[in-house]
């Protein structure tokens, strides 16, 4: 049904294997700071128009990789996608982010919370097939998801937040409720990040994109406990090909040690992690060891040439020395960056990032000889 992969860079990095250079896609990679992104949203006439038609999403999944010679390509669509389908009433307004018609704030709210009908995304899921015949086998497809905690931010607080008072307040006057709905969140995400897997995403990724803002103890119990329950639910292969699992928590640096412990391949560091001591805490070797992804600072991207060149070679040395027996397993990193892409990007900026990640992870790992 699809073609031969052709660049499975990506993919052997997952899974900790040796490759000729270090792999490297961008969280964002198809959105807002490129033009042609910009043309096909305004003929979709809104983001939702353009996330739930398979045409679209496919043709904006597939921009970035026109431009750049990227190692992965992610689904286009949104983290929120699955509330949506619970019947919150997801919407984005033109320089606005997402917005939930029907929050969930009281006991009687969470009651009426279930898994949704996969066919309510089935969109999703058409999408995944036409990116992946499209992508003719060029690179890798990676499906998403929120993770339940972050989920529950946007479902009670109803949209983004400065201070997730709502949220945390539920969070700890009625620990039960909010127990009660990340349970049914993480059941949903793990159904969803599967359809998404038969429909022919090579790998899935949590975004865990709010887990930073808990404290110590609450992260422990209502987002690490979370994402570990949709882990635990998900493929591991797929018609006999391992389905590497990425799970990134902004702000989790700290909490590095205790996610060595997740059933994933693959941790995601944002840009205030060292790499070094990240790998050298759960990236090196052993029965739970991970690879790793990042970490550049996006506002790198508005330096000039030179400096950006200089930056992906500091994250790059930073790594340390690049895996490179084809024999075993061994430490691997996924150049990204450490959050998403602004939508300021210089389009030309990411061009420099690709070509800089290429040229010298290939020369780290001709010094090695």
């Amino acid at each position: 049904m699809f073609a031969p992969l052709q660049n499975d860079t990506f993919l052997r990095a997952c899974l900790r294997q040796a490759t000729d250079h270090t792999p490297v896609w961008l969280m964002r990679q198809a959105g807002r700071y490129l033009p042609e992104y910009k043309a096909t949203r305004a003929k979709a006439g809104s983001f939702m128009g353009l996330a739930t038609n398979t045409d679209y999403a496919t043709e904006v999944t597939l921009q970035p990789l026109e431009r750049f010679p990227l190692d992965a390509a992610i689904l286009f669509s949104d983290i929120l996608t699955v509330p949506d389908a619970m019947g919150l009433g997801l919407s984005f307004a033109l320089g606005e982010g997402p917005r939930f018609a029907t929050p969930i704030r009281d006991e009687a709210a969470v009651n009426k919370l279930e898994v949704p009908d996969m066919n309510k995304l089935r969109y999703v899921f058409d999408a995944v097939t036409s990116i992946r015949k499209a992508l003719n086998g060029r690179v890798p497809l990676i499906g998403f998801s929120g993770s339940p905690w972050t989920l529950a931010c946007y479902m009670v607080e109803g949209a983004g937040s400065d201070d997730y008072r709502l949220v945390k307040t539920m969070l700890y006057q009625r620990p039960d409720l909010m127990h009660k709905m990340l349970a049914i969140n993480a059941d949903a995400v793990a159904l969803y990040l599967n359809a998404q897997i038969e429909a022919g995403a090579q790998a899935v990724m949590i975004f865990d994109s709010w887990g930073g803002v808990l404290a110590d103890a609450a992260f422990h119990t209502f987002s690490l406990a979370y994402t570990a329950r949709v882990l635990s639910q998900l493929k591991r292969e797929h018609k006999g090909v391992t389905i590497p699992r990425l799970v990134f928590t902004k702000g989790g640096g700290q909490w590095l040690e205790s996610m060595k412990q997740l059933d994933c391949e693959v941790l995601g560091l944002d840009w205030t992690v060292n790499l070094a001591r990240a790998r050298a805490l759960v990236g090196e070797n052993g029965p739970n060891a991970k690879a790793l992804q990042g970490n550049l600072d996006p506002n790198v991207l508005f330096a000039n040439p030179a400096q950006i060149e200089a930056e992906v070679a500091a994250v790059l040395n930073s790594f340390g020395a690049p895996h490179t027996d084809l024999t075993q397993t061994g430490p691997t990193q996924i150049f990204n960056l450490g959050h998403g892409i602004s939508q300021h990007t210089p389009p030309e900026s990411v061009e420099v990032l690709v070509r800089a990640v290429h040229s010298h992870s290939r020369s780290l790992r001709k010094q090695q000889g």
